[in-house]
């Protein structure tokens, strides 16, 4: 009775340390993708595409769904931002809100958020969904799926 107890009990040790291991790592996780959507608001708001575009996984393979238009690679991304952004003006001040982080493994996260521009003439709006994936680098945005209202 006493070797059922003591393994119950270790049981559940092993158990809650787990548990306890993943809340960790998920907090970590969560705290280094909020950092990365941070510096892309900063770098939008100081109108550096360039540097908004850090946050993104630069390669052939990132994909960047907005409406009905998906865009394949950094590189073409980044040309379709400057296209679409080409002023300040056009920039606007962008915010996120509503932000929710779920992991998916210790190495992918999605994210689930608000976007707003806050422009002189309009103030679009919309949401976004992100997969990122942890680099050696750090977190990047693998996959951008853009909706605007």
């Amino acid at each position: 009775m006493k070797n059922k107890i003591l393994f119950f009990l270790l049981f559940w040790l092993l158990l809650g340390n787990a548990f306890a291991q993943k809340a960790k790592t998920d907090t970590a996780g969560t705290a280094a993708i909020l950092q990365v959507l941070n510096k892309q608001v900063q770098a939008w708001n100081q109108g550096d595409i360039t540097s908004f575009m850090a946050g993104y996984w630069n390669s052939p393979d990132l994909v960047f769904v907005s409406g009905t238009t998906s865009t394949k690679g950094w590189q073409p991304t980044l040309e379709r931002y400057q296209k679409t952004y080409s002023s300040r003006a056009k920039m606007g001040t962008l915010k996120f809100s509503n932000l929710q982080v779920s992991a998916l493994a210790k190495d992918s996260a999605i994210v689930l958020g608000n976007w707003a521009l806050t422009r002189a003439n309009d103030h679009p709006h919309g949401e976004f969904t992100l997969k990122f994936r942890k680099f050696k680098n750090g977190w990047q945005i693998v996959r951008d799926q853009t909706t605007q209202y």
